[in-house]
């Protein structure tokens, strides 16, 4: 199975957020009232669905039953612009009755459709992380792959990235303790 540069990213996107939301800052689990948090706010939130679906997806975490799985796996591989509505793909996934009203105001959206199928896709992964992490789709041929074996000790370009999101995110915290008041710590 190979996932698409865009569910790859999508799916670190919503993992990041549900790890954001699993703990408080003493460290206590606090996901169930989160959540419950967002779901309140799912009017709001789904104008988001276009520019952040990784901040909206969380909404349905546990929402969903895959009854045909191979239904979804067929999707992992897409790139945005051909993943299907959600019509295309509720005659395998089922919603928890407790997530209807909260498909309802997604699908009124433009691209509510759309942000549904994606949801239940990053929610899939989110189950089934065992298959995600080594299935990215790279970006290179097999066969220049092999030129660059003996630069095993070389930083990937995924450890690139990663590096520069950590201090990404080291940086936009610094950012907003000091705009709620708290000194620099540099």
């Amino acid at each position: 199975m190979k996932l698409s540069p865009y569910f790859h990213d999508l799916r670190l996107a919503y993992q990041s957020e549900l790890d954001d939301l699993l703990s408080d800052s003493e460290g206590k689990d606090v996901l169930r009232r989160r959540l419950a948090d967002k779901r309140g706010e799912i009017a709001f939130l789904a104008k988001m669905i276009e520019l952040a679906p990784e901040m909206v997806a969380p909404v349905f975490h546990g929402a969903f039953r895959f009854a045909q799985p191979a239904a979804v796996q067929h999707l992992l591989a897409l790139p945005q612009e051909a993943v299907p509505g959600w019509q295309d793909l509720a005659h395998a996934v089922a919603l928890e009755p407790w997530a209807q009203s909260l498909a309802q105001t997604v699908l009124r959206e433009p691209q509510g459709a759309r942000f549904m199928t994606v949801a239940a896709v990053l929610e899939y992964l989110h189950l089934h992380a065992r298959m995600a992490p080594d299935a990215h789709v790279p970006d290179e041929p097999q066969e220049d792959a092999a030129e660059h074996d003996d630069d095993y000790n070389a930083l990937s370009a995924d450890d690139a990235v990663e590096a520069q999101s950590d201090h990404d995110r080291e940086e936009a915290g610094s950012e907003w303790l000091a705009e709620a008041g708290f000194d620099r710590k540099d």
